[in-house]
């Protein structure tokens, strides 16, 4: 290696460290690497065209994943009023992404969620003092009533083939009820993405270990983690696990 050379790489690696110390001070991370683009080669390597994306809130999840190049079909749930204007509105150039109004879980009918300060922290559960201990401002401040249908009602309504779709579902602790009501449609998904917390955030919710194990009794291996929600003392609380279908 050429003294130039190696002055070029000191030079790129004290910059790398400089922008670090910034991110690390808003506890922000820099990746070569980010989750969305991780995702969008596994779909393309399971060959998966469709994502059925329960919980969209105003449609983060997507949007990340239609910039790291995914270019297959998009169905979005949302049942917050003023979450799902703002979805409908990202959502309303693009010919692939569909959105509905509508919650998802064990049956079709209607529910009350709780609303969060934050929007994306609501849920129907009660919310437990370690999420409001380590997440001020997640607090409920309201409630809406709002309507309900199932996994299996959305795959039928919208055609979706499930052989070749991405089942990613974010609710807050109610990720097992929306799993209970996709029925034996589980088993045919090509992979399905689900929040899992390793401490009750949710009064009642399911739990990493026996998410896991559900999900892998239904075939179904862990292909990817993606850290999320940590605690005021470093404790990883929350995280999102990528779980696929072997062809």
């Amino acid at each position: 290696m050429t003294t130039d050379q190696t002055w070029r790489n000191r030079v790129r690696e004290r910059a790398k460290l400089a922008v670090r110390r910034v991110l690390h001070h808003y506890d922000l991370e820099l990746s070569t690497a980010p989750y969305p683009a991780r995702l969008a080669r596994a779909l393309e390597a399971f060959d998966v065209t469709t994502v059925l994306d329960i919980g969209a809130n105003v449609g983060q999840f997507s949007l990340q994943l239609r910039r790291a190049g995914f270019d297959g079909r998009i169905v979005s749930c949302e049942p917050l009023s003023g979450a799902y204007d703002e979805l409908s509105s990202r959502s309303a150039r693009d010919p692939k992404w569909d959105v509905v109004h509508t919650a998802v879980g064990r049956e079709p009918g209607e529910i009350e969620i709780n609303v969060a300060a934050n929007s994306f922290s609501s849920s129907v559960l009660d919310m437990t003092a370690a999420h409001t201990d380590n997440a001020p401002g997640s607090e409920y401040v309201a409630a809406e009533r709002v309507a309900m249908t199932t996994v299996q009602e959305l795959v039928e309504r919208f055609g979706i083939d499930p052989t070749r779709t991405l089942l990613k579902i974010d609710t807050q602790g109610y990720e097992a009820e929306v799993l209970a009501g996709a029925g034996d449609l589980v088993r045919s998904f090509a992979a399905v993405q689900v929040e899992m917390s390793f401490v009750e955030l949710y009064r009642g919710q399911q739990l990493f270990d026996e998410s896991c194990a559900q999900l892998q009794g239904w075939g179904l291996r862990m292909h990817a983690l993606e850290t999320g929600f940590s605690g005021a003392d470093g404790r990883l609380l929350q995280c999102d696990g990528l779980f696929v279908r072997d062809r």
